[in-house]
């Protein structure tokens, strides 16, 4: 619930930083002539957005973190191109609505979402593995061992 009143009957969201709700030109009722297909790219455009990732590297991983609930692991797809891109794609289907049932808010989004992350050179994209637990999703990828840096004594002459 927000503490700022609403303008217009919309939150505003330059007044709101938890607001999520963005004025959309395309929007049903905004537009004459795009009508209820502005909805659609909004409501897609809200799941990319909202496919929250975290990407954090450790002494022998890169672990990226994504928050996917509601979702099964069917449901998402993980790809490694050959040029070290990293790609989580998956899609939340709308729920199914039937014809008495009233909805008073819908703020879960839905749709289909894609990301993409460029693997440094030290990743060993052929061993990236995946788990799926309690709606998170996290992707390993291994590192390759820095080599040893080799220290060798100089001798100063003189």
């Amino acid at each position: 619930m927000s503490l700022v009143p609403r303008f217009f009957g919309r939150r505003s969201s330059v007044f709101d930083p938890f607001s999520l709700d963005l004025w959309d030109p395309f929007e049903s009722g905004n537009s004459p002539f795009l009508g209820d297909i502005g909805n659609l790219a909004r409501n897609d455009a809200t799941a990319i957005a909202n496919t929250q990732i975290d990407w954090k590297e450790t002494s022998d991983a890169h672990i990226f973190k994504a928050d996917l609930p509601g979702l099964k692991k069917e449901e998402v797809k993980i790809e490694v191109e050959d040029d070290r891109v990293l790609q989580i794609s998956g899609e939340r289907k709308k729920e199914e609505e039937k014809k008495n049932d009233k909805w008073h808010r819908i703020e879960r989004s839905h749709g289909k979402f894609l990301r993409r992350f460029r693997l440094p050179e030290n990743a060993k994209v052929e061993e990236v593995k995946a788990a799926m637990e309690n709606g998170v999703l996290t992707v390993t990828v291994p590192k390759q061992p820095q080599p040893k840096a080799e220290v060798r004594a100089i001798e100063i002459s003189g």
